[in-house]
């Protein structure tokens, strides 16, 4: 991992990546994507946004067509080679593609069509990281200024942050821990449920929204009998789904659930300190305001 001398805040940065924001992280997950970048800086981690990236292509590319689906994430892949660092990738689903995008071109054949296609030389040689992994390393120190005590968290990593195991190579595929472990570092409570890697609808929401409001009412509703305060996740097409649709999972199954769900980075960035306007916590759906008020948390 590079090392660099330039100050990032209050510390040194010693870890630098470069950082694939998506397009999520500039406007409906705008709130993932400032608290990133927040807690990256004071954990003295450098992101440097590469200059010229694009969408990745989910999650319509790969049903469409193959070849736009491997030329799309390979132009950010080229980009964060040439930069020579590994890059960080907040969203599940852009992980997912550009980690999907690098197994393909480990084949020469398709390597030299998507090479031809965005008209530059492609390699393997670019690591890509999803963000969790990056902010939960064991070796990385967390300076806790306001443990979340009593705070029950509900771990979720949705289907495509640990799956399929041979692409992506991140945690256990049917029980990760990563964000569990790192959730006890903070002081909270994470609680053990069942369904931590099960889809919630993704983007079907658009076609289908009755086929979202089913299995992301399944998640909640267990997520809610299990005790916990809130969901954590680690992917705005989750937090979406979890997030905003809760009045509609009431009308159509008649439980009010009313379960804030944060992203991970707003409850690394309240246990260092960060107020919640500077970690938008206005900007959920549901609101996770008054939770935290009553858990004394904020």
């Amino acid at each position: 991992m590079a090392k660099v001398g330039s100050n990032t805040g209050n510390q040194t940065a010693e870890r630098v990546y470069s950082y694939y924001p998506g397009c999520s992280q500039l406007a409906t997950a705008e709130e993932y994507d400032v608290s990133a970048r927040l807690v990256s800086r004071k954990l003295g981690i450098e992101l440097r946004e590469l200059e010229d990236w694009i969408c990745c292509g989910a999650s319509a590319a790969h049903s469409t067509d193959h070849w736009l689906s491997l030329a799309l994430p390979a132009h950010t892949l080229k980009q964060a080679e040439e930069a020579g660092l590994p890059l960080a990738v907040p969203c599940a689903m852009c992980f997912s593609r550009l980690k999907f995008a690098l197994h393909e071109l480990e084949n020469k054949e398709t390597r030299d069509i998507v090479s031809h296609i965005i008209e530059k030389e492609l390699s393997t040689a670019v690591a890509v990281e999803p963000m969790l992994k990056i902010l939960a390393d064991e070796s990385l120190p967390i300076p806790v200024v306001k443990p979340l005590s009593g705070l029950k968290v509900a771990c979720y990593y949705g289907c495509l942050l640990v799956r399929p195991p041979e692409v992506v190579k991140f945690d256990n595929a049917e029980n990760p821990q990563t964000m569990e472990r790192l959730m006890q570092r903070l002081g909270a409570e994470p609680i053990n449920w069942g369904l931590k890697t099960a889809c919630c609808g993704a983007g079907v929401a658009f076609p289908r929204l009755d086929v979202v409001l089913k299995l992301s009412y399944r998640l909640l509703s267990l997520i809610k009998a299990s005790g916990a305060d809130c969901v954590a996740v680690a992917c705005p097409m989750c937090h979406a789904n979890l997030d905003m649709y809760q009045k509609d999972m009431k009308a159509k199954f008649g439980e009010k659930l009313d379960l804030p769900v944060l992203y991970f980075t707003q409850l690394m960035g309240l246990a260092l300190g960060f107020s919640p306007k500077e970690l938008l916590l206005n900007k959920h759906i549901t609101n996770p305001l008054p939770m935290l008020r009553k858990k004394e948390l904020i």
